[in-house]
């Protein structure tokens, strides 16, 4: 079993930065494929980001890159996503997840190849 739970989420003007982290407990996050995931009510999951297990190769949305980081602290078992420039349509609820297995690239934006998720942090970015 994995548990994941997200941090770091809040309230940020527009032009900000937040670093958002996802503990792992259960397994070491350099054996997990991750992956963070945003979702606004009444539209559909978007990947953001991810990273493959061992190498830690790291995959961000085209829409995100250059705002958009994903890293991972192997020795605090942590994942972050940190964000800059954040604009009102950044608002959401994070999440990220995990997958056991040794995902091919391709299938890393969805969603239905990770086993394990967190509850989700939300973002706001607002004035």
């Amino acid at each position: 079993q994995v548990q994941l739970v997200e941090s770091g989420g809040g309230l940020v003007q527009p032009g900000g930065s937040l670093r958002l982290s996802c503990e792992a407990s259960g397994r070491t996050v350099s054996t997990l494929a991750m992956g963070w995931f945003r979702q606004v009510p009444g539209k559909e999951r978007e990947f953001v980001a991810a990273l493959k297990r061992n190498s830690g190769t790291t995959y961000t949305a085209d829409s995100k890159k250059g705002r958009f980081t994903v890293s991972r602290d192997n020795g605090k078992n942590i994942v972050y996503l940190r964000m800059n420039n954040l604009e009102p349509e950044d608002t959401a609820v994070y999440y990220c997840a995990a997958a056991t297995g040794n995902p091919i690239v391709s299938s890393l934006w969805n969603g239905a190849t990770y086993d394990y998720w967190g509850p989700g942090t939300q973002v706001t970015v607002s004035s």
